[in-house]
C-alpha cells in the first residue's frame, strides 16, 4: 500500500487524474448517482419523494461516520471543557500521573453522556425513531438530529463568539433562530468558547492549591531549608484539602452545572 501510494504521488498526471475524478463526483450529483446505479451494490433509487440507498451503500456511510465520530465527540459536546478541567486540576494537585489519563478520559466520556443524555436522547426520538420506522428519509432525519445538536451548541456559546464568527464568515444579517446559523460559524464559535470556559474554571481551582505551594515554601524558606523540594511537602497538605472539601464531587458537580441543556 505504501509502495502504491509512492508510486502514485512520483506519478503527477495519475494524481491529477484521481483528483479531477473525485471532484467531479463531488460536484455532479447526477454523475455520481450514474457511477452509484452502474454498480450493483451500490444502488441509489428515488422513489417520488424518497431516496432509498442499498445495504452496502448504508454499511458504506456508517463506517465513515464512525471514522469521524471522535471529531465530533470533542467539536460538538461537552467532551472539550470536562477534560481540560479534569487536566488542570491533576496539575494543581501535582499528582504527576494520578489519576492516570485512561481514568480522566473516562471522566470525562461518562460526564459528557450524563451531560448530553437530554439532546441524545431528543435525537432518538426526533430522528432515529422515525427513521428506522420509514417515516422519514435520511435527509431528514440528519436534519432533525442537527437541529438538536445545534440548539445544544448555541446555548453553550458566548454571543461574542457567535458574532465574531459570523463576521469572518461576511454574514451581516442578524439571526432569529438558532437553526438559522450555519453549522461553519457554530462549530469554530462553539469549540472558542469551551476553550474559554474551560481555562476560566480551570484558573479558579488552580488558585486554593496556588496558595498552599506559595505558604509552604514561605515556611520552608524562613526555616532555611532550602534543599527540601516544596511540592514534596505541599503534595499531603493539599490533598488532605482536597478529600475534606470533597473536590471530586464539588468539581463534578460545579461542571455539569455549568452546561445548560434545557429546551
Amino acid at each position: 500500500m505504501k509502495k502504491y501510494l509512492k508510486n502514485l504521488i512520483n506519478s503527477p498526471l495519475k494524481f491529477l487524474l484521481i483528483f479531477a475524478f473525485a471532484i467531479l463526483c463531488t460536484t455532479n450529483p447526477v454523475f455520481a448517482n450514474e457511477l452509484l446505479n452502474g454498480l450493483p451494490a451500490l444502488n441509489v433509487n428515488t422513489n417520488g419523494d424518497k431516496t432509498e440507498y442499498s445495504l452496502p451503500l448504508q454499511i458504506l456511510i456508517l463506517m465513515g461516520a464512525i471514522t469521524i465520530l471522535p471529531s465530533l465527540i470533542l467539536g460538538m459536546t461537552s467532551f472539550t471543557r470536562i477534560i481540560i478541567v479534569m487536566s488542570i486540576l491533576r496539575q494543581a494537585l501535582g499528582t504527576q500521573q494520578t489519576p492516570p489519563n485512561q481514568v480522566i478520559i473516562a471522566i470525562s466520556l461518562f460526564l459528557t453522556f450524563f451531560i448530553m443524555s437530554p439532546t441524545l436522547t431528543k435525537i432518538y426520538n426526533e430522528a432515529a425513531t422515525p427513521y428506522m420506522n420509514n417515516e422519514v428519509t435520511a435527509e431528514e432525519a440528519v436534519d432533525n438530529a442537527s437541529k438538536s445538536i445545534k440548539n445544544f451548541m448555541v446555548k453553550n456559546t458566548r454571543k461574542t463568539d457567535l458574532l465574531m464568527f459570523s463576521d469572518l464568515a461576511g454574514i451581516e444579517k442578524k439571526f432569529e433562530t438558532n437553526e438559522e446559523i450555519p453549522f461553519r460559524v457554530v462549530l469554530p464559535a462553539f469549540m472558542t468558547s469551551e476553550l474559554k470556559t474551560a481555562f476560566q474554571i480551570g484558573f479558579l481551582i488552580f488558585l486554593p492549591f496556588l496558595v498552599i505551594d506559595m505558604v509552604i515554601s514561605s515556611i520552608l524558606m524562613s526555616l532555611g531549608m532550602m534543599m527540601l523540594s516544596p511540592m514534596l511537602i505541599s503534595l499531603p497538605f493539599k490533598l488532605l484539602l482536597f478529600v475534606i472539601v470533597d473536590g471530586w464531587a464539588m468539581t463534578v458537580g460545579s461542571l455539569v452545572s455549568t452546561f445548560s441543556v434545557g429546551g
